[in-house]
């Protein structure tokens, strides 16, 4: 037999990326009651980060790599927060550590973005 095994409106049916960007979207939605600007940023939810070329590796150092990251708004353009999937997901081991590794990664890097501390933009940062 093969097909779905069961019927699309039913949680079990949603993926692993649909599951992960809705982690994302209820972060995002968190922060967007206490930051409305929030409302003027994309936020984007990527498998893995690039590698192009050997100014990405250095700008990473000896760090592992990241879970998310920035784009400034230029002409035309809104600002991105990016979070990366898969590596997320291979730091946490269950669907609630999970949730709470992409809300800090979240308000990491909206901190990053408005030039806050994360501990400003979400006052519960590092409690979880």
């Amino acid at each position: 037999m093969r097909g779905p095994i069961a019927p699309p409106q039913v949680p079990l049916a949603a993926s692993r990326a649909e599951v992960f960007a809705d982690l994302v979207q209820d972060s995002v939605e968190r922060l967007e009651r206490r930051w409305p600007q929030l409302a003027e940023v994309e936020f984007l939810v990527l498998e893995v980060p690039r590698l192009e070329g050997q100014e990405s590796v250095a700008l990473w150092g000896d760090e592992a790599v990241p879970l998310g990251g920035i784009m400034p708004a230029r002409e035309g353009r809104r600002a991105r927060v990016v979070v990366y999937r898969r590596p997320v997901e291979i730091r946490s081991k269950g669907r609630d550590e999970r949730a709470a590794l992409v809300h800090e990664v979240v308000v990491e890097q909206v901190a990053e973005l408005l030039g806050l501390t994360p501990e400003t933009v979400d006052p519960r940062y590092g409690e979880e």
